[in-house]
């Protein structure tokens, strides 16, 4: 092999998978791994990695790129900005979202989302199906199709208008994707809970982004994931809890687990972060950090990392969900308006790897194997995607070259996407992606965007071993 010619070669590096960290070299052809390991040949490009971590590009798996909110509203992103900042964070593959709406069919929604991506996307990419309306043949006849073409995971929500699906209706999807083959993911809270109480702050005047957080107490998000992990565990069916926030969800999510209900769930940075006291902030000061479920306590991030770190929690994503601070986002019913008409979420596919490197690799929580596993190898190997978040022969060359030494404080609007405002300005990360390859192409060197639009790929997800159902369900139902 010394002699062999490859089209890259990384060098001197340290890498880092999910499973090991060794002094190696990468040896590249045709946009895969081929070699890993000492003289592994030659090549007309090579990269000198000294004192670098050499990692697999992340694996963003809750992301919403140039969707349709269920309000109507459009977020900031279109897949061509969004997919830039994913690949200037170091994420080189994303999973975000086929969203229907009531009246859609399924079929033409993956299409049309589909042709979005081809045009713009810059790294590789796959899609969850938001289902939020079962007539007309989208549950017998387009579902089932779309797992076949390997669209193999469905979102569902048990809140908000439009979207939100009733408990049989969820039955009928869950059971949908046993028979068929997927992983059904879940936005779990209490819609009725939620509307009662931000009933309640809105009469008693308490309108401010600062009150979002009391809207949705913790006990909506327990209720629904106890009902969940109930329904998965009746029908046999694998699903994948989105964005734990509190240490009772992480409770729940154990208990379930421990009696062998096939669940699993992520969490995010803005819960590992941040607090519910940064957004005590005047009038609506704090729209920028409104998401749902909301941030909690010091106990709840204590909670969360423990859960991490169990491996209780298989994943952190970003559920990057870019909204502008204007009237094109946050603000389209006024500044004025009350919380419960302010756009939620925030960007998160940059900041995600640097903040998890910072706190896993650098100041040492867990360490650089895990922060590998919970942000590219796992969501790989969930959502069947095997090229994906690994270094190893026959993977995708979808490398990241880390300058551990690096210190960056981040800015007020220093991100690459398009929502104008970084909620982690004036925090300092430690380690920073200098380069980063997508399937054996330079597409960031050191701060520098290089990959062109339309060049990233759909990814068919194959059944993973996580979406396999129970052999024997707990609702015995006629076949």
């Amino acid at each position: 092999m010394a002699t062999q010619s490859h089209d890259m070669i990384i060098r001197n590096g340290t890498v880092v998978t999910a499973e090991r960290t060794e002094r190696a070299d990468i040896a590249v052809q045709r946009g895969k791994v081929v070699a890993v390991g000492q003289q592994v040949g030659h090549a007309p490009v090579e990269i000198d990695a000294t004192g670098r971590l050499v990692m697999p590009g992340g694996v963003d798996s809750h992301c919403h790129i140039e969707q349709l909110s269920g309000a109507g509203l459009m977020n900031a992103d279109s897949f061509e900005t969004a997919t830039r900042s994913a690949l200037m964070g170091g994420t080189t593959t994303t999973i975000s979202f086929a969203a229907q709406h009531p009246g859609q069919k399924l079929s033409a929604v993956v299409e049309d989302y589909q042709a979005l991506a081809a045009k713009g996307a810059i790294c590789d990419h796959a899609f969850h199906i938001i289902v939020s309306d079962l007539s007309g043949g989208n549950l017998t006849d387009d579902l089932p199709a779309l797992l076949a073409q390997g669209h193999r995971s469905i979102k569902l929500f048990t809140v908000y208008d439009k979207v939100r699906m009733g408990d049989e209706d969820i039955l009928d999807v869950l059971w949908c994707a046993r028979s068929h083959g997927g992983l059904v993911n879940i936005h779990s809270e209490n819609d009725g809970l939620i509307r009662w109480m931000t009933r309640r702050l809105i009469e008693a005047g308490k309108t401010g982004a600062r009150f979002h957080p009391a809207s949705h107490p913790r006990a909506a998000e327990i209720e629904a994931l106890n009902r969940m992990c109930i329904f998965s565990e009746v029908t046999g069916q694998p699903v994948m809890l989105f964005h734990i926030s509190c240490a009772e969800g992480v409770e729940i999510v154990r208990a379930a687990r421990t009696r062998g209900v096939p669940a699993l769930a992520e969490t995010c940075p803005h819960y590992l972060f941040m607090t519910a006291d940064q957004l005590d902030l005047p009038g609506n000061e704090a729209a920028g950090l409104m998401c749902s479920p909301p941030q909690r306590e010091l106990e709840d991030q204590e909670a969360l990392w423990q859960a991490l770190e169990r491996g209780d929690l298989q994943v952190v994503s970003s559920d990057h969900a870019p909204y502008r601070l204007d009237d094109t986002g946050k603000f389209a019913h006024g500044h004025d308006a009350p919380f419960n008409k302010i756009a939620n979420g925030m960007p998160g596919l940059e900041t995600r790897l640097p903040l998890l490197f910072d706190a896993m690799v650098s100041q040492g929580r867990l360490g650089a194997e895990r922060f590998v596993a919970l942000t590219a190898t796992n969501p790989a190997d969930i959502y069947g995607l095997p090229d994906k978040g690994r270094i190893a022969p026959g993977a995708d060359a979808d490398i990241v070259l880390w300058d551990p030494e690096r210190a960056v404080t981040f800015g007020a609007d220093d991100l690459h996407d398009n929502t104008g405002y970084n909620p982690y300005a004036g925090r300092v990360v430690k380690g920073w992606p200098e380069t980063v390859i997508s399937r054996g192409e330079i597409v960031v060197d050191r701060g520098h965007m290089l990959g062109k639009p339309g060049r990233g790929r759909r990814l068919p997800m194959e059944i993973s071993a996580s979406m396999r159902p129970l052999p024997d369900p707990a609702a015995t139902l006629p076949s």
